[in-house]
């Protein structure tokens, strides 16, 4: 029994020489694991927070724009862009805000949404969709090199036929025709057979003739 208690002891002194020596480290590990789990937690619920008021305002936006209510629709959408620029709901409320600006007649407030959307929309399809609205836009203007800089930038693979098409309509409007024609090839090449969007292409192609 002596041996036992002696043995007993002698576990309990080595424990205790180990908590002296790495006590605070395991205390400082344990703090930090519980402070990181309650900043994901935080972060999480933050985001949440955070999107569901953009929703709300987004869901404003959107009716706005039905009741074509320009002025309500640039205050609701700069909101989105001070308070709520990391979130998708400001780059896809800058497209909404910039119809309404078009229809409205304001082609420069139209623009300006658009490029904020395009420098800033947190996901490549809706970039993509702001820089082929904007070149559009420059191409009514007719400033075309400005839109045919903006139809340069990069986008999903998918978009490509549109981007191609969209520099052959520009490309047609400066009279720039053989490069046109090869435009409206490359959308066509990018474009499945069974698109119905093909036979438009190839009617604006076909009606170049051979450009020369």
């Amino acid at each position: 029994m002596a041996v036992y208690d002696l043995e007993e002891q002698e576990q309990i002194d080595a424990l205790k020489a180990w908590w002296r020596q790495y006590g605070r480290l395991v205390i400082a590990a344990v703090i930090a694991f519980i402070v990181g789990v309650a900043g994901v937690q935080g972060w999480l619920y933050y985001k949440t927070q955070t999107a569901n008021k953009a929703s709300d305002v987004f869901a404003q936006l959107e009716e706005a724009v039905r009741v074509s209510d320009a002025k309500r629709a640039a205050d609701l959408v700069q909101q989105l862009r001070a308070d709520y620029a990391r979130t998708a709901y400001a780059a896809r409320g800058a497209l909404l805000a910039a119809k309404t600006a078009v229809e409205a007649g304001d082609a420069k407030g139209a623009e300006e949404q658009l490029r904020w959307a395009a420098d800033n929309a947190r996901d490549e399809p809706t970039r993509a969709l702001a820089n082929l609205r904007l070149a559009a836009l420059l191409l009514d203007d007719k400033n075309y090199d400005d839109a045919l800089k903006v139809l340069s930038a990069a986008h999903p693979e998918p978009f490509a036929a549109l981007f191609a098409d969209a520099r052959g309509d520009v490309y047609v409007a400066a009279g720039k025709l053989s490069e046109a024609r090869l435009a409206y090839q490359a959308a066509l090449d990018k474009l499945p057979k069974s698109n119905t969007y093909r036979n438009v292409v190839e009617v604006k192609r076909d009606a170049l003739g051979a450009a020369k």
